[in-house]
């Protein structure tokens, strides 16, 4: 019989600013704390930074004011799932860890994902031009 984890399904919507990194952050970090799966606490945290820092960027460089959204959401044996979502234009691209990229100083956000998550994608959405980036994560005792 599996562990049952308490439902800490949540969604949060904000506009595409900077500061709101750390409030995507610190609310999956609760929703780990909540379901006492502090195990997936680092990984996790470092994706959601990734992925809202990402469509942050994503909107403001477009010049998209449209809101991020942020779901997270319990899937089967405690695999944590989170989705952010934008509607700015373009799928991001992975580079590749090549000697010439080697020293930039941005663009490694799906590297990172890629090499950390137990499962992850990229998809459009909705009728426009927005993208998802989700990512699940899971543990030693999932």
């Amino acid at each position: 019989m599996s562990a049952q984890f308490p439902r800490a399904d949540f969604s949060l919507v904000f506009p595409p600013d900077p500061g709101w990194v750390r409030t995507a952050r610190e609310a999956v970090r609760t929703a780990l704390h909540t379901a006492k799966r502090t195990d997936l606490t680092d990984t996790a945290l470092l994706l959601t930074s990734e992925a809202v820092t990402n469509a942050v960027n994503a909107c403001r460089t477009s010049g998209c004011s449209a809101p991020v959204t942020l779901y997270a959401e319990w899937g089967p044996y405690g695999t944590l799932r989170v989705l952010v979502s934008d509607d700015a234009p373009g799928l991001p691209a992975q580079l590749s860890l090549a000697r010439d990229t080697a020293d930039a100083e941005s663009g490694r956000g799906l590297l990172i994902t890629g090499s950390s998550a137990t499962d992850w994608g990229v998809c459009h959405h909705g009728p426009g031009p927005g993208k998802a980036v989700w990512f699940q994560v899971s543990g030693a005792s999932s």
